[in-house]
């Protein structure tokens, strides 16, 4: 933080805030005007004296994070990234919420320069703020854990700036729980009170006390309230920071500090108003705030040119912030070669030189005709990973054993008075992470970990309780960020929790979610190699990686085409002379049971072509020529076998293919039994492939 001093420059460009907002809104037509004008005073005291930022240099490395978790209120972000010299301009304020535009209606994460993540899905900002305080700390622990706490060139602070609908959310009480739980001190969380939402008065539908609730969670709080006893307003800037100040003495928990304000103050007629919290103004009340505020009112988006001047100081500061850092980093640099050769490699995004040796060997053990199930493979190989990649990290929602998420002789990353007879080894530095039952927390804290680190994190549950982190999945999609989802019980084959675990319509739904990599391995061989080309691809887009709970057999065609095939996301694993009769397309522990088909059609003189199918999102990658190749235009004749929903294969199936799927929900039973009792067993595709190929004979005679 800079010394604190407030003037009438800073007055003045805090009412520039307020009007540009409104006059933002009002020309869109749209908006959520009411947060960013009483927000003003808040965020401005945040950018121009506690958070740590170049905006000469967005993505500087030393910066604190500033995250807007009511990603509604953008402009209040938006405008503090206009007035600090982030390249964001007037006219952008002017074309918000408009097509093409660098300040769309929510905050979109590598579209504005300054912007650190997506959010607009309530509390996600919040919960993936957590994910930022998380990555910060580990990462310091890999790079420069002996320094003293303030004094490393990796430790920064997370700010955010949240409102009631974020603290409604559950996510943003699962995150932090866990926040309080590691007792991370470099996360500060703004609360806006303003009591208003959509539907009025908060109190119909939010009625605690919320700094109990986060004193519940291991959070140091305070309040600090725009609205005086005598029921005036006073937006007491030089208060609000002396709060800031004493808060940023605390440093073993998260701190939320709750502002008590008035939405829209000081717009005559629609302070206080629900009707200014998604809706714009109104060209009357736009031009009463205008008068209240020493503004011309029959003009629009004018700027007092002294005052924007003033703020843009902030950018100097800046420089000599990035300056202090650099010479820091420098020293560090000097006196840790090793270290800074790791932080070189992470940084950008490279593999260590023995990524492929450490898949290689692993891979030399495996044997074909053994039965592994694919979460045990994939437990496997994340271990593998994990001895030359220091960065990778990760866990499980309550499920690490079942998962097979564990990290070998891993500590767990807690605080060391959270030790326990099951997990006695913990550090803060830790790279095992435990979420407890908080499928969606874990989510969006991967998410913010990567975000705010040059970690790799994963996180593991049941496929079927993916239904509770989807909106962070959705989220990550929409970022097109690598985040690893390791997703296992993949099918009704998990077999005695019943229907309740079972997952049915999953798979399809996970593959409607653009830019979301979907991969389900058929065997040992197939998941090493789709953890290889994950990591090697080095692209932007998350992955679901869909695992057995039952061991499926490791197959000889794997084993001798999986690393050249899986990377393809569909390739030939038997084939036939000539032509094929038909073609058998499966993933996961079905491809067992196209290869048994096609085995048993070839005894009877058909000839079946099997296709195994690990992603059908890295098979659309391909060029038109592969495809052409794996799945020929002129055989009509398919199947395709997976034991869920037949939505996702019509695509490929044509007018004849016939699908071998589960259009019901699962049964209480033995795994083996309720395949073979929903029909995921060879004879049901050998029998779909006559069918097929029957449809195919008439159509032509």
């Amino acid at each position: 933080m800079t010394d604190f001093t407030w003037s009438e420059l800073d007055e003045r460009a805090v009412k520039l805030a307020k009007v540009l907002s409104a006059d933002a809104v009002e020309k869109a037509g749209s908006g959520h005007p009411g947060s960013p004008i009483s927000l003003a005073p808040v965020a401005y005291t945040l950018y121009q004296h506690f958070i740590k930022h170049d905006p000469n240099d967005p993505n500087w490395a030393g910066r604190d994070r500033f995250i807007l978790s009511g990603g509604h209120a953008s402009l209040t972000e938006y405008v503090q990234l206009y007035f600090s010299g982030y390249g964001l301009t007037l006219d952008d304020l002017k074309r918000f919420r408009t097509a093409g535009t660098r300040t769309p209606g929510h905050p979109e994460y590598g579209l504005t320069p300054g912007i650190e993540m997506t959010t607009g899905p309530l509390g996600q900002g919040l919960a993936s703020a957590v994910g930022f305080a998380y990555g910060q700390r580990y990462q310091r622990g890999l790079l420069d854990p002996e320094a003293p706490a303030g004094e490393s060139p990796f430790d920064h602070k997370v700010w955010v700036i949240c409102g009631e609908g974020d603290v409604e959310e559950g996510v943003s009480s699962e995150a932090s729980s866990l926040a309080g739980n590691q007792q991370l001190g470099n996360l500060t969380v703004i609360f806006d009170a303003n009591h208003i939402q959509i539907e009025g008065d908060t109190k119909i539908a939010f009625s605690e006390d919320i700094l109990k609730r986060y004193e519940a969670y291991g959070w140091y709080t305070d309040e600090f309230s725009f609205i005086q006893p005598d029921g005036s307003y006073n937006e007491d800037a030089e208060g609000f920071a002396k709060v800031l100040e004493k808060a940023e003495q605390v440093t073993d928990r998260p701190k939320l500090i709750k502002v008590d304000s008035l939405i829209a103050w000081p717009t005559p007629g629609k302070t206080n108003d629900p009707s200014s919290h998604g809706s714009k103004l109104g060209a009357e009340a736009v031009a009463g705030l205008k008068k209240e505020l020493g503004y011309d009112p029959e003009q629009s988006f004018q700027v007092d040119e002294e005052a924007l001047a003033h703020a843009r100081k902030v950018a100097d500061r800046g420089l000599e912030a990035h300056k202090a850092w650099d010479e820091k980093f420098e020293s560090w640099k000097k006196a840790n070669p090793d270290k800074a050769a790791l932080y070189d490699r992470i940084a950008a995004g490279k593999l260590p030189e023995d990524f492929d040796k450490a898949i290689d060997e692993l891979v030399a053990g495996f044997t074909a005709g053994s039965k592994v199930a694919t979460r045990k493979a994939s437990g496997a190989v994340l271990n593998a990973i994990a001895a030359v990649m220091p960065e990778l990290w990760g866990g499980s929602a309550d499920l690490g054993g079942s998962n097979n998420t564990n990290i070998k002789g891993a500590a767990s990353f807690a605080p060391d008075e959270y030790a326990t007879v099951q997990w006695p080894t913990v550090s803060k530095y830790g790279r095992q992470l435990h979420f407890g039952v908080r499928e969606f927390a874990m989510g969006a804290i991967t998410n913010g970990i990567l975000l705010g680190s040059n970690t790799r994190p994963f996180g593991g549950t049941f496929f079927q309780f993916a239904d509770y982190e989807r909106p962070a999945v959705r989220l990550a999609a929409l970022m097109d960020i690598p985040n690893l989802f390791v997703w296992t019980h993949d099918s009704v084959a998990l077999g005695e929790d019943g229907p309740t675990h079972q997952p049915i319509e999953h798979l399809a739904a996970m593959r409607a979610i653009p830019q979301l990599e979907v991969v389900r391995p058929a065997d040992e061989f197939e998941t090493a190699e789709a953890y290889r080309y994950f990591f090697e691809k080095n692209n932007t887009h998350p992955a679901a990686f869909i695992l057995t709970r039952q061991g499926v057999p490791s197959l000889e065609e794997t084993a001798a085409k999986a690393k050249a095939g899986v990377r393809k996301g569909a390739y030939v694993l038997v084939d036939t002379e000539g032509e094929p009769d038909v073609l058998l397309l499966a993933t996961g522990s079905e491809v067992q049971h196209a290869v048994a088909a096609a085995k048993s059609l070839a005894d009877e003189g058909v000839k079946a072509r099997v296709i195994s199918v690990p992603s059908l999102e890295w098979f659309e990658e391909q060029d038109d020529e592969y495809k052409e190749e794996i799945l020929p235009s002129t055989v009509k004749a398919r199947v395709s076998v997976e034991a869920g929903l037949a939505m996702p294969w019509y695509k490929y199936l044509g007018s004849y293919g016939k699908p071998v799927s589960i259009e019901q929900f699962g049964l209480q039973g033995d795994g083996d039994e309720n395949m073979r009792d929903l029909g995921i067993t060879a004879e049901h595709v050998v029998e779909a492939a006559k069918a097929s190929i029957e449809e195919v004979k008439a159509a032509r005679q």
